[in-house]
């Protein structure tokens, strides 16, 4: 599924998933920017595939942060002259335990995980709109379907919101073509895990009927399918990329 001549903005792309969609894309022909909040890895991510032939462009973006998502979503465009595709892919996990979770904690993970959605799909429909095969692809969670089994509820919460947004922005934006999808992946073996004890992501493991962490391989080849022009009459789609741990 080539997509030629078209450019994807991925965000949290410096790493795990997030560059694992970069790189899927870019090998199906997309020329893409590679944002993240730690701004010195994007780019060393994207001279990884600079370096491998692709054209590619690092930049350093808090999402859940307007001005630096319209500066993102500015540069982008200066670089490419164009924007078709956004994958929502920037997010945090915390594992606190419901008793002790913190304002502040439910605030900074509802704010890079829900609303960096909405302000970035947001800033990008003017430019989604002069596409002609725009997309958004969200990522949410296996935690955002059914509630999560080791996650925090705000992370669970987060990614339920996404879902819901997901819905709503692929009813009001299908009347400009653009089609908007989530992704919602099981336990999937990355960085975000850290915090979990070997114990808990072993709990995991046997709670997937495939007998295995996903990978962020796994991911990529999802949101290369709702990338590509082939998936134009999709839209408001939760795929579910977790092993069988859920069936909605």
């Amino acid at each position: 599924m080539g997509l030629d001549n078209r450019v994807a903005l991925v965000t949290g792309a410096a790493k795990g998933i997030g560059f694992a969609i970069a790189e899927r894309l870019a090998r199906d022909g997309a020329r893409v920017t590679l944002a993240d909040v730690n701004a010195e890895l994007a780019g060393i991510s994207a001279e990884k595939l600079v370096k491998g032939g692709f054209e590619a462009y690092g930049v350093g973006a808090d999402v859940s942060r307007l001005p630096e998502v319209k500066d993102m979503i500015g540069r982008t465009v200066d670089r490419f002259g164009q924007l078709d595709i956004v994958v929502n892919n920037a997010g945090i996990l915390r594992s606190t335990r419901l008793e002790e979770i913190a304002p502040e904690e439910w605030d900074l993970v509802l704010a890079v995980n829900l609303r960096s959605v909405f302000l970035v799909s947001q800033q990008a429909i003017p430019h989604l709109k002069k596409s002609a095969a725009p997309r958004i692809i969200n990522m949410s969670s296996n935690s955002g379907r059914m509630g999560g089994f080791e996650s925090s509820v705000s992370y669970a919460a987060s990614k339920g919101g996404v879902i819901a947004l997901t819905y709503a922005l692929a009813g009001q934006l299908a009347k400009f073509k653009i089609t908007v999808n989530a992704i919602c992946p099981g336990t999937t073996d990355t960085d975000i895990l850290k915090d979990y004890t070997p114990e808990a992501r072993e709990r995991l493991r046997q709670r997937i009927p495939l007998g295995r962490l996903g990978v962020p391989a796994d991911i990529a080849a999802a949101a290369s399918y709702l990338a590509a022009s082939e998936s134009g009459f999709v839209t408001g789609l939760m795929l579910d990329i977790n092993g069988g741990m859920y069936f909605g």
